[in-house]
């Protein structure tokens, strides 16, 4: 996922920023409200991890400002404040979920899961394309019951690809949305990446479901039989 935290608390904001990212994920660190509330507003995030108490513009205020624009992100809130009131008001204003800190990162992961559990539905939960399955909560690939094993950047890539099936993804796009900026410009990490996962699809279904677009990028498509992975 593509996940915004917003913590002005630079050990609480790494803290949380370096294991989501060992997760898979797509972190954005922003240290200031304001900031915060123009990136919420400005970028299509999959989940913001939010600070109560924040320079320039506070928290409650961002979440309310959020969702007067009609967002439905998933919000959890952190906080040092505990009391039943606190906790009100942040849930009162959008807020799908609230942490007190200090807190266990395992429990922020698992109220994540729930949050995107009722958000979408169960059902929503799994990706489907031509047979071949992802299971977004249990972190699983399988098809006609056979599962493989993806790394964690493995799985996001395959997790972006899924989601835009048959549409034309060139490098940018699938840099910004997979490796975010921990990308290393120069390098060919993403063809590397790409192929790893070909390898494993192809083994796990004997089809080839990624092609390249000369000159343009990627797509990710069911596979038509013998067919080939360039053109």
């Amino acid at each position: 996922m593509k996940i915004l935290v917003v913590e002005d608390d630079k050990t609480i904001s790494n803290f949380v920023s370096k294991g989501l990212q060992e997760e898979g994920h797509v972190v954005t660190q922003i240290m200031d409200g304001k900031s915060g509330l123009d990136m919420a507003l400005a970028e299509d995030f999959d989940f913001i991890i939010l600070d109560v108490m924040l320079p320039k513009v506070n928290g409650i205020d961002i979440c309310r400002l959020i969702r007067e624009k009609k967002s439905q992100v998933p919000v959890i809130m952190l906080t040092a404040k505990g009391s039943v009131d606190n906790r009100i008001e942040g849930l009162d204003v959008g807020a799908d979920d609230y942490m007190v800190k200090p807190f266990a990162f395992g429990e922020l992961l698992a109220r994540m899961r729930a949050v995107t559990r009722r958000k979408s539905g169960e059902g929503q939960n799994v990706l489907e394309v031509a047979g071949l399955q992802m299971d977004l909560i249990r972190h699983k690939v399988s098809f006609e019951g056979k599962e493989i094993e993806l790394t964690s950047r493995e799985f996001a890539l395959l997790q972006h690809f899924m989601k835009r099936k048959s549409h034309v993804l060139s490098r940018t796009m699938i840099i910004e949305s997979v490796w975010g900026y921990d990308f290393q410009a120069g390098t060919n990490i993403i063809d590397v990446y790409i192929n790893f996962l070909r390898r494993k699809l192809k083994k796990l279904t004997g089809k080839e479901w990624i092609r390249t677009i000369r000159n343009r990028g990627y797509v990710f498509e069911e596979p038509a039989t013998g067919g080939r992975s360039t053109e």
